[in-house]
């Protein structure tokens, strides 16, 4: 009896670490290393060394050089402007991209396979054509009479356009996971439509809601090629930092300088969008725990 009573616990250790190691991860043993150093190898060619030699080089004139090229008034207008058209698209995509989803997952319409469809086209099409396609309907010959060439408004829509599926994509497959017994519970018990959704539905939605969010934030902070046409590039009005950058690159006066101005300014971006990951990670953590 003793026997017995001891290997319990000697047991429930075993299968206490057991646990441990499939939530950890199992310790690197045969083909696991070389996988493993392949995969660092293969990440650090095409991520790490790019990003670190963009880095380096905004400091090619030291510290001065680097804040000289990011506060001079043209790249402080230029960096505002693409960061805080970022946010917005973003927090609208998390809004609308919601909205089109619930609609996709709980409604039933003639038209939804088609729906799904054209909420699809703007990963397939390259963003210069995206670009050409904004001008055409709102430039300067706009077919129906709305002109937002050179505005911050046409910035706008022309983001939201090209970052439609993220958040749609994001929230479509925890829609289909809930479980609605739930909700069909609380409005049995007289909870109106808006109860239901706030305290049962949006607890569930918001990961997802907020990684859809997070990736239409990165997708527009770098956007460049749908912009480029509706904007105009106006100086302290709709030149975005993307175009800042180009026109820097293009400098052949002092090819040297330019490039290292133009690294600061992709400098500063990398740094709001990595910013923006790790806030938005830690939010999303959050989130997972209290539901």
């Amino acid at each position: 009896m003793t026997a017995v009573l001891d290997d319990q616990p000697a047991g429930g250790a075993q299968r206490s670490r057991r646990l441990r190691r499939t939530r950890s991860g199992q310790p690197l043993r045969g083909w696991s290393g070389t996988t493993l150093g392949v995969s660092v190898l293969w990440l650090s060619l095409l991520v790490l060394l790019p990003l670190a030699a963009v880095v380096g080089r905004s400091f090619d004139y030291g510290w001065s050089g680097f804040t000289s090229a990011i506060t001079n008034r043209e790249a402080a207008s230029a960096l505002r402007l693409t960061i805080g058209i970022s946010v917005l698209t973003a927090l609208i995509n998390a809004v609308m991209g919601l909205l089109v989803g619930w609609v996709l997952v709980r409604e039933r319409f003639r038209g939804a396979g088609l729906l799904e469809m054209v909420i699809d086209i703007p990963f397939a099409l390259p963003t210069v054509v995206a670009g050409i396609v904004m001008l055409t309907l709102y430039g300067g010959d706009s077919p129906v009479g709305v002109h937002l060439g050179g505005t911050r408004v046409g910035l706008v829509v022309t983001l939201l356009f090209v970052t439609l599926p993220f958040t749609v994509r994001t929230v479509q497959p925890v829609l289909l996971q809930l479980d609605r017994d739930a909700e069909q519970a609380a409005a049995s018990l007289g909870a109106p439509p808006s109860v239901v959704f706030r305290r049962i539905i949006l607890p569930q939605v918001l990961p997802a809601l907020i990684s859809g969010a997070t990736l239409a934030f990165a997708r527009a902070l770098g956007e460049y090629g749908s912009l480029v046409f509706i904007s105009y590039n106006l100086p302290f009005k709709t030149e975005i930092a993307s175009s800042l950058i180009y026109g820097k690159l293009q400098d052949s006066d002092s090819p040297l300088r330019a490039t290292q101005q133009a690294s600061a300014i992709a400098t500063v971006l990398l740094i709001a969008s990595a910013l923006v990951l790790v806030v938005l990670d830690q939010l999303q953590r959050r989130v997972a725990r209290r539901g």
